[in-house]
């Protein structure tokens, strides 16, 4: 029977028994689900790389950098008043950046900040449209979560 993820913490232990090329896989499809929010080459180019396990730890590493080259640009936007769609399309860099990240010595998961980030572009979007109507972000990553785990 498979994982029923239902909340944060379900989450937060699925991801948790992933291996780092699965997180990435996983992170990816956080990131793709917000990815219409940036226009930027590197957002996609990293959603890219997320889903392909095969790739050199070079390839990873050379877009990890291109794209958290572009959050780290793109963080000056969030200080702009009600910029709403510049603020998105950080969250999102900063996502595909997390789901890049490589291995970090605590307990933090690519995943999961890939998750988080991924969810304030979602809230962000929701302000710039005025609409509090849009599908739960949280909900749509328990669903690709569980659709993931095996």
């Amino acid at each position: 029977m498979p994982t029923r993820i239902t909340n944060d913490q379900s989450l937060r232990n699925a991801i948790g028994q992933l291996s780092t090329a699965q997180q990435r896989a996983l992170a990816g499809k956080f990131v793709a689900s917000v990815e219409h929010l940036s226009t930027d080459p590197r957002v996609a180019r990293a959603v890219q790389v997320a889903a392909n396990p095969d790739l050199p730890p070079q390839e990873v590493e050379a877009a990890y950098k291109e794209v958290k080259s572009f959050a780290t640009q793109t963080y000056t936007a969030c200080g702009r008043d009600a910029d709403w769609a510049a603020q998105a399309e950080h969250f999102v860099a900063a996502a595909a950046a997390a789901s890049l990240a490589p291995d970090e010595p605590d307990d933090s998961k690519a995943a999961w900040r890939a998750a988080m980030q991924a969810r304030m572009a979602k809230n962000c979007e929701m302000i710039l449209n005025n609409e509090g109507g849009l599908a739960n972000e949280s909900e749509k990553q328990y669903e690709l979560a569980e659709a993931f785990m095996p």
